[in-house]
C-alpha cells in the first residue's frame, strides 16, 4: 500500500476504516453497497508532490503519478506504456459546438484503445502484489479488453463476462489477448451478477471498477495529466460520458487531489453525459431523487449500464464540482462521431462521442457559456465498434473503372461536398 494512504471511507455510512481493517474491497459494515473511497495524507504528500517533482520527473506515463496512487506500482517498468495521452486543441469543431476553446484528451491512444487501460494497469499490478494469477470482471467491452491486454503482457490469465450485445471489435480483442470469454445470454446486469458469483467461488482478483476502490485511483490519472498538460490551469469544464460512474468519479478525484496539494486553484465543473436510452444518473439528477434502474437501450454500449455500481461517487463528483448531467440521443452521438472525425481527424467510438454531443447540447441549453473553455475526454477509439460507426455514414458508391463514370459521380455528389473532402450525409 502506498505510504500516503491514510484510510478508507465508506460512501454509504461515511465510516472510516484503517488500511488493515479492510480485508475485502468494500465496507465491512455496509457490504457490497459500501463502496470505499481512498483517503490520503496530503500534508505528507506535499513534501514530495510539488511543481518541482513534475518538472524533474522524466517518466511520461501514468506512473509519473505513483505517489498519488493507492498501490505500490512494482514492476510498472515491465508494463505497456499507458497514459500521457495527447491533449489536442480543437482547430474547427469548437466553432460548431459554440465554445471559445475545446481541448480533446485522446484516450484512444492507450495500449488497448481506451481510458480503461488506466484502471486495468492498476489491477494487474495489484494482483501481482497479492500473488494472484487470474483476474476477472464483467464488461461491455473496454474494461474487458484493457484487462486482457495488460494481463497478457504480465503473464496473467483473465476470465471475462460480457453481455450478448458486446461489440465484435471488442470481442475480437479479447480473443487475440487470450482471455477466457464468457458470453452471457443477457444484459450487463446479468453479466455482472454472474461475474460476482464466479469471483467469490474461484477467488479470482476482482477488476470490477465500481467495487474495487484502487481502480478509480487509476482512472484519476487522466485528470492529473489534463491538469499538468494545461500547466495546472485546467479548463472551465470537463466533459465525459458516463456508464457505471467510475470514470467521472476518478476525474473528480484527480482534480480534488491536486486542489488539496495546492497545485490547482479550482476544480473544473464536470459535465456527465449519458445516452437517452440509458440515463439513470440524468434521471436522478433532474428528479432530485435516488438513482433507479434504467433500460439499456442505446448503441453506446460502453455506457449502457442500467444499474450503475458507483452511484454515490459519480453523483457527488458532479454535485461538488457544481457541474451538470445531460442526456443525448443516439442520433446525436452518431452525428458527433462524423463531425469529430471530419473536422479534427479523431475517430471516437459511440460512447466516447456521447461526451462531445453532450457539450453541444449543454451549450444550446445555456449550461456551458460560449466564452467558457471545455476539455472533452475521448474515452475510446472508434475502431472498437466499427459496426455502429457504419451506421453514421453512407457506404461508398461502387463505380466501374471508368473516368466517365467517375466524372458523373463527382457531379452528382456536388462540388461543395467534394471540396469539403467528405461524402457523408448531413446528419444534423
Amino acid at each position: 500500500m502506498n505510504r500516503f494512504v491514510k484510510q478508507y471511507r465508506c460512501t454509504i455510512c461515511n465510516t472510516c476504516h484503517g488500511v488493515k481493517e479492510v480485508d475485502g474491497l468494500t465496507c465491512p459494515t455496509c457490504g457490497e453497497q459500501g463502496i470505499l473511497d481512498v483517503l490520503y495524507d496530503y500534508d505528507a504528500m506535499k513534501k514530495i508532490v510539488n511543481l518541482d517533482y513534475f518538472k524533474q520527473h522524466k517518466d511520461l506515463t501514468m506512473w509519473r503519478y505513483a505517489p498519488l496512487l493507492s498501490i505500490i506500482p512494482n514492476r510498472h517498468d515491465e508494463m505497456l506504456e499507458t497514459g500521457w495521452t495527447p491533449l489536442h486543441q480543437a482547430r474547427r469543431i469548437h466553432e460548431h459546438l459554440g465554445v471559445r476553446k475545446l481541448l480533446i484528451k485522446d484516450e484512444g491512444a492507450n495500449p488497448s484503445g481506451s481510458l480503461k487501460d488506466r484502471a486495468s494497469a492498476i489491477a494487474v499490478l495489484d494482483a501481482l502484489n497479492k500473488k494472484q494469477q487470474t483476474l476477472a470482471c464483467s464488461s461491455t467491452g473496454n474494461a474487458a479488453s484493457s484487462l486482457a491486454c495488460h494481463a497478457a503482457r504480465m503473464g496473467l490469465s483473465t476470465v471475462i463476462f460480457v453481455p450478448k450485445r458486446a461489440p465484435l471489435g471488442k470481442l475480437a480483442q479479447l480473443a487475440i489477448y487470450g482471455s477466457k470469454v464468457i458470453a452471457v445470454d443477457g444484459d450487463y446486469k446479468q453479466a455482472y451478477a454472474l461475474s460476482k458469483q464466479a469471483i467469490q467461488t474461484y477467488g479470482w482478483y476482482n477488476r470490477n471498477a465500481a467495487i474495487n476502490p484502487h481502480l478509480v485511483e487509476g482512472k484519476k490519472t487522466v485528470a492529473l495529466e489534463i491538469a499538468e498538460q494545461c500547466d495546472f490551469k485546467p479548463t472551465d469544464w470537463i466533459a465525459v460520458s458516463v456508464g457505471d460512474g467510475c470514470t467521472i468519479a476518478g476525474v473528480f478525484k484527480g482534480f480534488f487531489d491536486l486542489k488539496q496539494l495546492g497545485l490547482i486553484d479550482h476544480i473544473p465543473r464536470l459535465l456527465g453525459v449519458q445516452s437517452k436510452g440509458c440515463a439513470p444518473f440524468v434521471q436522478a439528477f433532474h428528479k432530485k431523487g435516488t438513482l433507479v434502474e434504467a433500460e439499456e437501450n442505446t448503441l453506446a454500449d460502453s455506457i449502457a449500464v442500467g444499474i450503475p455500481r458507483n452511484p454515490v461517487k459519480a453523483l457527488s463528483a458532479v454535485a461538488e464540482s457544481k457541474g451538470h448531467w445531460i442526456a443525448v440521443s443516439d442520433e446525436a452521438i452518431l452525428e458527433m462521431m462524423v463531425k469529430l472525425g471530419s473536422t479534427e481527424g479523431i475517430f471516437a467510438e459511440p460512447a466516447a462521442a456521447a461526451g462531445l454531443a453532450g457539450v453541444r447540447q449543454a451549450v444550446a441549453e445555456g449550461i456551458i457559456k460560449a466564452e467558457e473553455s471545455v476539455t472533452f475526454i475521448m474515452t475510446g477509439n472508434g475502431l472498437k465498434d466499427p459496426d455502429n460507426a457504419r451506421k453514421a455514414v453512407r457506404p461508398p458508391t461502387l463505380l466501374k473503372p471508368s473516368l466517365a463514370d467517375l466524372k458523373k459521380h463527382m457531379e452528382n455528389i456536388g462540388e461543395q461536398e467534394h471540396a469539403q473532402g467528405t461524402f457523408w450525409p448531413d446528419l444534423s
